[in-house]
């Protein structure tokens, strides 16, 4: 079966920087989701999240805007912004698990409102012909707010709804419930898509024969962990190319330059990149020592050096 692979917006992590980067030295993503604007209650977009969306920052990428909003004019208003750009689809986050956003009712914790989701799809759909596609979780303290909801989806054309197989709860830990993600299957009539731990050819195949009427599965963490993954799905194999650590170093190089760019300061630039390692270290042979000589690194000279200590090493293991 013909199937598509996604690239989960991860907030902080997957700007177009990153996600040129990764199409050039690795590819196998059909289409990336930017993280997500929020407005915060004022009709005004900040210039970061305008850089992230803007045509020429994404050139030979295909790109769907997503919004996290529990307000239909605040919704309103950025669809007719993304739409500016050409951008036919807006995404709308029910799925950011983090407490700062769902304390606020946003997120995965809208999802236990059914009535305010109703209330502001009936909105937008009235005055705007903007495409809605949905990204969302299981529930925020159970799957079955979820449940509770999804009839309501059935009454409004949404392109499709990929699904986080977690609580918003959970955060990222624990497993993803797969009995829970066959309910929704089985209670809706929406395209689905598949989100959550795969990380993993042999996941992947899994997936797959559990699922065999899902064509559409979604990457987040598992990508910036492992970015040569969607490639490896696409060409069926668990190998990695002989120029693994050339290829690494490119892509690490590429990110680094264009964030020493972009960010103010040392600080700034090596927290960032201590962020991405985080995932990063978990593609080499020991991520702790890895990702302590990158924790350790307190000047832009010393972490060059930790990088060039670790994929030295890890080219003569490899």
């Amino acid at each position: 079966m013909d199937y598509k692979l996604l690239s989960s917006p991860l907030q902080g992590f997957t700007d177009f920087r990153f996600r040129n980067a990764f199409n050039n030295y690795f590819g196998g993503i059909d289409t990336f989701y930017s993280p997500y604007i929020r407005l915060n209650g004022k009709l005004k977009i900040k210039p970061a999240y305008e850089r992230d969306i803007l045509p020429e920052n994404n050139i030979g990428l295909e790109v769907i805007p997503q919004i996290i909003t529990n307000d239909a004019v605040e919704f309103l208003f950025v669809a007719n912004y993304v739409q500016q750009f050409g951008y036919k689809e807006l995404n709308w986050n029910l799925g950011c698990p983090y407490p700062m956003v769902t304390k606020c009712g946003m997120g995965s914790g809208l999802i236990s409102q059914p009535e305010k989701i109703n209330n502001i799809l009936h909105k937008v759909q009235q005055e705007s012909d903007i495409v809605v596609s949905m990204k969302m979780r299981l529930g925020y303290e159970n799957s079955d707010e979820i449940l509770q909801t999804l009839p309501i989806l059935d009454n409004y054309p949404i392109k499709n709804i990929a699904i986080h197989a977690r609580l918003g709860k959970q955060l990222y830990k624990g497993g993803v419930d797969l009995n829970a993600f066959q309910k929704c299957i089985d209670s809706t009539k929406h395209k689905l898509y598949y989100n959550g731990d795969i990380t993993s050819v042999a996941v992947f195949k899994e997936m797959q024969k559990r699922f065999p009427n899902i064509d559409h599965w979604m990457i987040g963490r598992g990508l910036i962990a492992n970015p040569f993954l969607p490639n490896m799905i696409k060409n069926n194999t668990s190998n990695y190319p002989d120029n693994k650590i050339e290829l690494f170093r490119e892509f690490h190089d590429t990110l680094f330059e264009g964030y020493s760019e972009s960010l103010s300061g040392a600080t700034h630039l090596l927290l960032k990149m201590y962020h991405l390692w985080t995932y990063f270290a978990t593609l080499f042979s020991n991520p702790k020592k890895s990702l302590k000589k990158i924790k350790k690194a307190n000047n832009i000279r010393n972490y060059q050096i930790a990088v060039k200590e670790i994929l030295d090493a890890e080219r003569n293991i490899f």
